[in-house]
């Protein structure tokens, strides 16, 4: 995608895909503004299930004004999940005035529109990124600042932060203003002016869950809202701590220590200490149905079907009760 920009010689189709919605914006915006720079009279945008293929086929098959090519980008549309026969037979028929960009974070690898996608344009996998890479990542925005932070700090704030980029970038964001003219970025930072106590409050969140304390489970929980924590980001970090322990649990099982598990799953060695401590307060059945209805729950928030706090709430009273 970026030889393409610079080069400015686009396909006519892309799909952007995967986990990762920091890169997916990302790249979503720099194909935008590649393509069409300020001129937002040849770019459309739709968003959502329910956009009709007519649409989304009538727009792209308008001619550009005053311009070689109209982007339109389509959003969340779930179509590489369930084919659209319209939009399918399109895809081969993109005329050469037009680019198509889907932007989707679930796509069915085996379906007929994935399948067509990589025949006749660009496919991108856009996954959660390595501790690793982040930490690469992380490393370059700090220096492209004119600051510095060693490799103990960077792995503590992964581990504060968890690996979403979003959230990595708004915490960095902070600290950078935070220390202001200082140059070297320390622990004690971090512990300072990043969300530390939001992922203090899942871990502890989580234990009294295990022991089936209802009243401080839900006291934690009104007290992140009551700071403005996101209920969906509290959603998130409370499916990945399941998902840890469930993981952890599993590798656990198969004779590995706490060090061994902690490479497997590329997380710091302190994070998998406290999720196998709080597994075994957890039936392996109960993470499982609790993880699975997480993910439930977000795509209901999204869809419009139920409220983000509330989703919240309704995990934390099934699995956090007697």
């Amino acid at each position: 995608i970026n030889q393409d920009i610079q080069n400015h010689t686009f396909e006519q189709l892309y799909l952007l895909y995967g986990a990762e919605g920091y890169l997916r914006k990302q790249y979503r915006d720099r194909l935008r503004q590649g393509i069409c720079g300020e001129d937002m009279m040849n770019y459309s945008y739709y968003e959502g299930k329910g956009k009709s293929a007519e649409e989304i086929i009538a727009t792209a098959d308008t001619m550009p004004f005053f311009a070689e090519q109209r982007l339109v980008v389509v959003e969340n549309s779930g179509c590489f999940k369930t084919a659209n026969e319209k939009l399918l037979e399109y895809l081969s028929h993109i005329p050469e005035t037009s680019i198509l960009v889907f932007v989707e974070e679930e796509v069915d690898k085996r379906g007929k529109m994935f399948k067509r996608a990589k025949e006749v344009g660009y496919v991108c996998e856009l996954a959660e990124q390595t501790p690793a890479t982040l930490g690469k990542w992380v490393s370059s925005m700090v220096i492209s600042q004119g600051k510095q932070m060693d490799r103990n700090a960077i792995d503590y704030f992964l581990a504060v932060t968890g690996t979403d980029m979003n959230m990595i970038h708004s915490e960095l964001d902070k600290l950078i203003s935070y220390v202001g003219s200082r140059e070297v970025i320390s622990r004690d930072d971090i512990d300072e002016i990043c969300s530390v106590m939001t992922v203090s409050k899942i871990f502890d969140m989580v234990d009294a869950m295990g022991n089936k304390d209802r009243k401080k489970t839900l006291t934690l929980y009104y007290d992140m809202i009551e700071v403005r924590e996101p209920p969906m980001r509290i959603l998130y970090m409370l499916a990945r701590q399941f998902r840890i322990m469930l993981e952890g649990g599993e590798l656990q099982k198969n004779g590995l220590n706490a060090k061994e598990i902690a490479g497997k799953l590329a997380l710091a060695p302190f994070v998998v200490n406290k999720a196998l401590k709080q597994a075994e307060k957890f039936k392996t059945k109960d993470l499982k149905s609790a993880l699975n209805e997480c993910l439930q729950i977000e795509t209901d928030v999204k869809n419009g079907r139920l409220e983000d706090k509330i989703g919240v709430e309704m995990i934390l009273l099934k699995y956090g009760s007697s």
